[in-house]
């Protein structure tokens, strides 16, 4: 199977996994949950469902069980544009393009989709038997830390304080390795658990994880700085004009590019003692990229 069909194959189910794992509209609190739903199905690109099973395929990890850990960690992220679209955060209007949960419902809302959503994670992850008991716990605080304070949203909270203020690469890096790299790190891991990946197989995942992680953040600021709102579904300039510090800002266009291409071939090297069996992560890793450029 080629990539591009792969792909759809993966949104398909994990968009059919969501509809099914998702409170449905008609269960009261019924504006709650058809929120829920109208921020959590229909858009997005899924890229972390999409490493999950990645990950999962390398080890032969049944398909109903990456769903649910790829659903666990894309309901982690919706919470997450959920809550940073709100006035009190970055105050968008668009979103996946269309209007932002707060704006096709309201703040109060949106706030307890956010809660709800990153509740409602941790039932899908925990409610049916993924792998061995103990490692089903592991994976559990797994999710937990890559979403709180010492993951993305501690990264959340730099990069509120950082608004206005010069970063080194270094402080700008760590900032990202918690607020976009901790999710993409869990999804990769996730997978990998659900089959029963060895120690060795997950110190060579995380290094691959986490060079996809900042990689991902590098090609999102330069699509903010270079692409429009229709092909983001998000209003395009929002870092630039709100003076968060971004890898374009700091390093220029043209050199934040070539920062993408060394995160790009660390990314393919960190695959290398999976061989073939890593095909789908490597071209992720390409699509991470060529999505913009």
């Amino acid at each position: 199977m080629d990539f591009a069909l792969w792909m759809a194959g993966v949104q398909q189910r994990t968009e059919a996994a969501l509809e099914r794992l998702l409170p449905s509209a008609e269960t009261a609190p019924t504006r709650l949950h058809g929120a829920m739903r109208y921020a959590a199905l229909g858009g997005g690109k899924r890229v972390r469902p999409l490493l999950c099973h990645a990950a999962g395929e390398i080890f032969g990890a049944e398909g109903a069980k990456l769903d649910r850990a790829a659903c666990a960690v894309e309901m982690i992220h919706v919470y997450s544009l959920v809550h940073d679209d709100l006035p009190c955060m970055d105050d968008d209007v668009l979103r996946r393009g269309k209007p932002t949960c707060h704006v096709e419902y309201d703040e109060a809302t949106a706030l307890l989709v956010g809660d709800a959503l990153q509740a409602q994670a941790f039932q899908v992850l925990a409610a049916e038997p993924l792998a061995e008991p103990a490692q089903q716990l592991a994976m559990v605080t797994l999710l937990a830390l890559a979403a709180g304070s010492r993951g993305m949203a501690g990264g959340q909270a730099i990069d509120l304080a950082a608004v206005g203020q010069s970063l080194s690469l270094e402080e700008l890096e760590y900032m990202h390795i918690h607020k976009t790299g901790a999710l993409i790190r869990a999804a990769v891991l996730l997978g990998a658990h659900c089959g029963h990946a060895d120690k060795a197989a997950v110190e060579s995942l995380a290094h691959f994880a986490n060079r996809a992680g900042l990689l991902f953040q590098v090609v999102d600021d330069i699509l903010d700085a270079e692409a429009n709102t229709a092909t983001l579904g998000k209003t395009a300039g929002k870092d630039a004009a709100q003076g968060k510090p971004t890898y374009v800002n700091l390093l220029g266009v043209g050199d934040a590019k070539a920062k993408a291409a060394g995160l790009r071939d660390e990314a393919h090297q960190a695959l290398a003692p999976f061989g073939a069996a890593a095909r789908r992560l490597h071209e992720l890793t390409d699509f991470i990229v060529e999505r913009s450029f």
